[in-house]
């Protein structure tokens, strides 16, 4: 588990695809980020959670199979970029954003980036599947950072989109500072709000309903 507090940038030396597959082996250099990650250990990259597979000091590779690659922005880093880094949560830590899993539910478009004195106004689209889930004051992680939504557009625009406010910090110390109008970002809303809409499909239906749905769940879930 994440919290979406970036603690550094790192880069990507190479990309090697795997011989017979969709997948690919990332090599990355992580500064600061390997001191205690170990083999199997999880490193979010711009928001993905990866795994370690190999270390050597500062440069780790990481295995990212072929969905991740379709599903998110990381298939389409190439040599030389930059990506925000963040490692999990160790028990006791401080919790200083959200709940993140680092596991990206889309991506979106950067609309508009505008400058508000001391900070900056950007607006993103959002898949129209998500959109539900993103609300004005709640939480969104973009590229692994974890932002406060500031204003999103009504349901019924074709275009589904949000905003958020930006400090020079987070410009500064993350990737989010270099995006321009028409790059794509990783978007992971709030897992609680997913949890909600879960809950509420079920409300509606009757216990016998209920009931006939969860059997069937786990008789699907027997099979071998």
């Amino acid at each position: 588990m994440f919290t979406g507090i970036v603690s550094g940038k790192g880069r990507v030396e190479a990309i090697h695809p795997v011989d017979g597959t969709d997948a690919v082996v990332l090599t990355l250099t992580v500064p600061g980020h390997a001191d205690d990650l170990g083999l199997g250990g999880s490193i979010a990259v711009n928001g993905v959670c990866l795994t370690a597979t190999s270390i050597n000091g500062d440069v780790i590779d990481v295995d990212v199979m072929g969905e991740t690659l379709q599903l998110t922005t990381v298939g389409t880093l190439k040599a030389g970029d930059s990506v925000n880094l963040e490692r999990c949560v160790p028990v006791g830590g401080r919790f200083d954003g959200h709940v993140v899993q680092g596991h990206v539910d889309g991506t979106g478009e950067l609309l508009e980036r505008e400058d508000e004195g001391n900070w900056q106004r950007l607006r993103f689209s959002v898949p129209a599947d998500l959109a539900r889930f993103v609300a004005g004051k709640g939480s969104i992680a973009i590229d692994g950072i974890s932002l406060t939504v500031t204003a999103v557009s009504f349901a019924t625009e074709p275009l589904q989109w949000f905003e958020v406010g930006v400090i020079p910090t987070t410009l500064r110390d993350t990737v989010l500072g270099d995006r321009v109008e028409g790059d794509r970002v990783n978007l992971e809303v709030d897992v609680m709000a997913k949890y909600a809409e879960r809950r509420a499909s079920f409300e509606n239906l009757t216990p016998a309903a209920s009931s006939s749905s969860e059997a069937t769940s786990a008789k699907a879930g027997n099979q071998p």
